[in-house]
């Protein structure tokens, strides 16, 4: 039996001390918030949106996306799904994506904690680690106005620096950085893309379903479809979030960021071809109206007059009446509306962050360090971010299943 300390209680690290005291161990976890869990309260907008069908690695970012894939194997994934199962969680599917059968994020949080009290961990929350020492082969850990803790082992599960109020203020790189790990600079991901244009407080509130392609250095390197919404400060929603982690790292790395909108994906119009002759179309069914009759009931009446001002076009003019020139510039803002990106919304704002401890310093079984042994390293502290739809949670539950199994 080893003395495990668990630094963090939200998803990997209940995880990780439910698995670590299951193997004999005694684990006591640590949360500085006044409850554990409190992340996972908020996730999903609050059902707790835990797993999804499609676990294709294409759904998440890494420096290392091959150790990645390694620890998301489908052993891994039907061992903890199995765990849930055995935890009393019945999963409600929905496109693909795994929720709670009762819808509410609080019968996750519950379950878990359920099963930590279960298993004898001792869960000691409001309470705060300012530093953490190796003497020898004990690891000291110092709490604030509190006497230290001695432990065999320490898993780090403190998050990242995305969502402070949750409680994750970047900690863990700090003692990451003390125990001699790399640290790939965090950066806001699954968060709202801000832009610079005169026209944003114009079409602040819409909301559109289309097609949206991220360029860099205007080379196409991403592509989503789903709703957005349009801000008075620039674009948000699922679609703009799964992109965004790129963006906040092709912007720190100095390379132009610009997305590509086309409002007309619905209707299954792919190019500015398609796009003349549906109008020709339309005109022609709909006749004698003027340009912005005819987009009527296709597109919102403001983000019409957008897009007409930026074509140059009267809202009067009629779709026979505009030259060559005119009705491919409405079609290129129609189904190609270029937007250059400057920056993302802050920290306070990411779901997740992008960087972290790089891989390549973990072993990818066991998820300890190759820098010191008895640390391990779970969640977001890591160097992998995933998209919106339970892929976050996924690598959370996983890699503190496998740090909690492997010691002892």
């Amino acid at each position: 039996m080893k003395n495990v300390v668990v630094i963090g209680a939200g998803a990997s690290g209940l995880v990780a001390a439910i698995f670590a005291a299951k193997k004999g161990n005694e684990v006591t976890l640590l949360e500085k918030n006044s409850i554990c869990g409190k992340k996972i309260l908020a996730t999903g907008n609050g059902r707790c949106n835990f797993w999804n069908e499609d676990q294709s690695i294409c759904h998440y970012r890494s420096s290392h996306l091959e150790e990645a894939e390694k620890i998301l194997s489908i052993t891994n994934q039907e061992k903890i799904l199995a765990f849930f199962r055995n935890i009393g969680i019945e999963a409600k599917i929905k496109n693909g994506y795994y929720y709670p059968f009762s819808n509410q994020a609080v019968s996750m949080q519950k379950a878990l904690i359920r099963e930590a009290q279960k298993a004898k961990v001792k869960i000691k929350t409001g309470k705060e680690v300012i530093d953490i020492q190796k003497i020898k082969n004990k690891f000291e850990i110092k709490l604030k106005d509190e006497e230290n803790i001695v432990s065999d082992n320490v898993i780090l599960a403190t998050g990242s620096k995305a969502a402070p109020k949750t409680g994750s203020d970047g900690f863990g790189y700090q003692i990451g950085k003390v125990f001699h790990h790399s640290i790939i600079k965090p950066l806001p991901a699954l968060v709202q893309l801000k832009a610079n244009e005169t026209f944003l407080k114009q079409w602040e509130g819409i909301r559109a379903e289309v097609k949206i392609a991220l360029y860099e250095n205007n080379q196409k390197i991403a592509e989503e479809k789903g709703e957005i919404q349009l801000t008075s400060y620039g674009i948000s929603g699922i679609c703009v979030f799964n992109l965004s982690g790129r963006v906040a790292r092709g912007l720190e790395e100095k390379k132009q960021e610009k997305v590509e909108i086309n409002f007309l994906e619905g209707l299954k119009i792919k190019s500015q071809h398609e796009f003349l002759k549906w109008i020709d179309h339309r005109d022609v069914m709909l006749k004698n109206r003027t340009i912005a009759e005819l987009l009527d009931g296709v597109l919102n009446d403001k983000l019409v007059d957008v897009l007409l001002k930026r074509a140059e076009i009267s809202k009067q003019e009629k779709w026979k009446d505009l030259d060559q020139k005119k009705r491919e510039r409405l079609a290129k803002n129609i189904v190609a509306f270029d937007l250059k990106i400057t920056g993302t919304n802050s920290f306070d704002k990411a779901q997740v962050c992008s960087g972290g401890i790089p891989l390549n310093e973990i072993n990818n079984y066991t998820m300890e360090s190759k820098k010191v042994d008895g640390l391990y390293l779970v969640g977001e502290i890591l160097d992998v971010d995933g998209d919106c739809g339970g892929y976050n949670l996924t690598w959370a539950w996983i890699t503190g299943m496998l740090a909690g199994k492997a010691i002892g």
